[in-house]
């Protein structure tokens, strides 16, 4: 903990257990770093990272977490960690994440993350001393109409593919669970969350543009882009991180006004297209071409951006990075060439504590 972190977000975190499902994700890597940071005793529930050089492998959080293979699939599993090591605060994260292999394995996209999404709940049903729950959608559970304003929470859920499908469905889901169980006296807070698409050093998935980017830079070989001119609110992953955590400290206050869905995704101005974001990845690189390839998997949204006026006005959170930083941020990560992972960890803690400056020289140093 030190200067540039909120005594709110250390407050709410330090010396609490906080469950991460899908800890060994980029996204879940990243914000178990960050509780760490602020203290926290981080619990992982996940299965096991995908390559040697995933951001939860080359950081060394399994020396940090206490982490659990396992499968939120399988119901037995969620509810024996949830008793074993009785969270504060979960944070539901664990998802299949990708369009495209949406279209490749529905089925599963659809069990991991509808069902997955219930066994979550139902296990903080039954469990003691939760005080809320984060639950992670994406910015693609809304019925996606091709306009050109953002998605306010308030709009309808859908998708054409099965991973939107999947992402409407689970907030659905945690709706109902919220509206049927966890009303009473005691009960925890749910939330859930949508963000954009997030970029950041360690996120190594196939089919992602920034990771794509980065492996064919790394071999010298043209990017291949497939769709170009699709426009997408591109963000830091730090930034929609910023957002759960304030989220959750609050949601452990007062469930009654900060319960609901809420959108953590970019100003207007990094809502651009996939032909910049690979234009801008290659000049901050230093070197690097790419090329069009129309037609490749399932057919995407060219058009989708978020309404951040619920989380400004009542959580008095908004980005703090502009579209030229959040692609720095992301590439110089990419470029560290620590060895070991305690350099690789303190690299990621430094960038937070940088990016925590940024927000508090924004928000005229207050104290949040």
């Amino acid at each position: 903990m030190g200067m540039n972190m909120p005594a709110l977000l250390e407050k709410a975190y330090a010396g609490r257990t906080v469950i991460v499902t899908g800890d060994t994700g980029f996204k879940g890597s990243w914000l178990s770093i960050w509780l760490h940071r602020l203290g926290a005793k981080v619990v992982g529930l996940a299965l096991p990272p995908r390559t040697a050089q995933d951001n939860y492998v080359v950081c060394g959080l399994d020396g940090k977490n206490s982490h659990v293979d396992g499968d939120i699939r399988d119901y037995g599993v969620v509810q024996e960690v949830m008793a074993e090591f009785r969270p504060s605060i979960v944070f539901h994260m664990a998802a299949q994440a990708l369009v495209l292999e949406s279209y490749a394995e529905p089925l599963g996209t659809f069990q991991t993350n509808i069902l997955g999404t219930a066994n979550v709940l139902e296990a903080i049903r039954h469990a003691t001393g939760v005080k809320a729950a984060v639950m992670v959608a994406s910015d693609k559970c809304y019925e996606n109409r091709e306009l050109v304003h953002g998605y306010r929470e308030s709009d309808a859920l859908g998708g054409r593919d099965p991973y939107s499908a999947s992402k409407g469905a689970s907030e659905i889901v945690t709706s109902s669970y919220t509206r049927s169980f966890f009303t009473g006296r005691g009960a925890p807070g749910i939330a859930s969350v949508r963000a954009g698409n997030v970029l950041g050093g360690g996120d190594w998935s196939p089919n992602r543009i920034v990771p794509d980017c980065v492996r064919a830079l790394r071999q010298n070989e043209p990017i291949i882009v497939r769709n170009p001119e699709a426009v997408r609110p591109w963000q830091h992953v730090l930034e929609p991180l910023h957002g759960y955590l304030k989220l959750g400290a609050l949601l452990m206050k007062d469930k009654k006004a900060y319960s609901g869905p809420w959108n953590f995704g970019p100003t207007h101005r990094n809502q651009v297209t996939v032909r910049r974001l690979v234009e801008t990845v290659i000049r901050r690189w230093g070197s690097g071409e790419y090329r069009v390839h129309k037609g490749a998997g399932g057919r995407e949204a060219c058009l989708l951006a978020l309404d951040i006026s619920k989380a400004a006005n009542l959580l008095k959170w908004w980005p703090a990075l502009d579209f030229e930083t959040t692609v720095r941020f992301a590439v110089e990560e990419y470029k560290f060439a620590g060895k070991g992972p305690d350099r690789f960890f303190g690299q990621r803690v430094r960038q937070i504590d940088r990016y925590m400056k940024r927000r508090s020289a924004m928000e005229g140093g207050a104290d949040e």
